[in-house]
Formats: structure tokens, C-alpha cells, sequence
């Protein structure tokens, strides 16, 4: 079993969602946001790549107060679990993911270096799971024994691309901002190798300034 896997990522109109540097860029509107924090606030758990740990520090909580408070009156914790794919254990030490607020799982492979992982372990929870790269299936199967129903994946382009080609997404919703971005080498919605994998588009809806596609597969 698998927790409901729901990608959610904001690209420009070209399909990128950074530039050449993968420095942060500002792509979604205020009513995406609103919309994406009410999607955490629905979601047991947060997914992302080091690479966007990295490139932008996220913090990965529920902005709204009163999405958190609604969170607790149900039982829950006030953010979901946060959870980052980070095979090698690159995860900087000074990292807001690691602030300690937020319950946190950095999912790695037996290649991580055993000194790199006790440092990782004084600020979150560490689990190996994969020989040279996270098995990301397996990871999964761990979520949900966790207690993890849906898991809501928040980039970047490489993880998004293994968990569709490995047929683990359930649904994924994409804003388009208005704007182009360019640049051969700048990272896109999909990265990593080509594969073929089919979708059904649900729904296609303006938002703000630009429009999100929902598609199931």
C-alpha cells in the first residue's frame, strides 16, 4: 500500500520552472498560494528533492493560522510531516527544513556517509531506503506505514520525473504563470531521462494571472 500521491508545481508558460542558476524565482500568483496552502493543510505529508532544498531553502509549513488551527481541531498536527529525498545526505546542516518546528524525514541510500547522517539525525528523523539512490517505491510503502494517506510533492523537476515514470503519481496540478523564462539548460516541470507516460486532463481553471491544469493518470 501507498499513501494518494498529488504533485503541485508552478512552471512558466515555456515549462520551466527556474532559471539556468535554479535560483527561486516568484511564478505563482496570490491566489495560487492560497490554493497550495490549502493543499498542504489537506496533505499528511510534503515531499521534496534536495535539489530544491538547496536552490530554495523551503520551510514547507501551512502559512494560514487558521488551516493550521482547523488541522489541530481534527487531531492532527498543525503541519504535515516533511519529507525530503536526499539519497547522498547533502542536506546543508543550517537548512529550514531542519529548524526542528516541523517533524521531518530525510529519506537517503546506503551510499550516504554514516558521519553525515548522525549530524542529520540531531535535527530530524533519517531513513535509508535504497542501495545507491532512494527507492523511491519503497519510501512509499514507508510513508504510509507512517500513517501518511496523501502525499502532496512539491518538485523538483527530477523527482517529479522518477515518480511519474516509475507510475507513482496519482494526480498532478500545474499554474502557469505568465511568463517566459528560456534557457536550454533552466530545469522544467518533467527533468531527467525521457519516458512516455499518458495523463487524462481533468479540469483547466484561470487562476490570477495565469491558469492550473489538473490532470489524473
Amino acid at each position: 500500500m501507498r499513501p494518494h500521491v498529488f504533485v503541485n508545481v508552478a512552471a512558466s508558460l515555456d515549462g520551466k520552472i527556474s532559471d539556468e542558476s535554479r535560483r527561486q524565482l516568484r511564478i505563482s500568483c496570490e491566489e495560487d498560494l492560497e490554493i497550495v496552502d490549502r493543499l498542504r493543510a489537506e496533505s499528511d505529508a510534503i515531499m521534496v528533492g534536495i535539489g530544491t532544498v538547496i536552490a530554495d531553502d523551503p520551510r514547507l509549513t501551512v502559512k494560514s493560522a487558521t488551516l493550521r488551527e482547523k488541522r489541530v481541531k481534527e487531531g492532527r498536527e498543525p503541519n504535515p510531516l516533511r519529507v525530503v529525498v536526499d539519497s547522498r545526505c547533502r542536506v546543508p546542516l543550517n537548512s529550514r527544513i531542519l529548524n526542528g518546528e516541523v517533524r521531518t524525514l530525510i529519506a537517503v541510500s546506503k551510499l550516504a556517509p554514516e558521519d553525515r547522517i548522525s549530524e542529520v539525525k540531531k535535527f530530524a528523523e533519517v531513513a535509508v531506503i535504497g542501495e545507491d539512490r532512494v527507492d523511491l517505491s519503497a519510501l512509499l510503502d514507508h510513508l504510509y506505514e507512517k500513517g501518511v494517506r496523501r502525499l502532496m510533492v512539491e518538485g523538483g523537476g527530477t523527482l517529479i520525473s522518477s515518480l511519474i515514470s516509475d507510475n507513482l503519481v496519482d494526480e498532478m496540478r500545474i499554474y502557469y504563470g505568465s511568463l517566459f523564462i528560456g534557457g536550454k539548460n533552466s530545469p522544467t516541470i518533467c527533468d531527467g531521462n525521457s519516458f512516455f507516460r499518458r495523463c487524462r486532463i481533468e479540469k483547466i481553471e484561470r487562476v490570477g494571472e495565469g491558469f492550473a491544469v489538473t490532470v489524473r493518470f
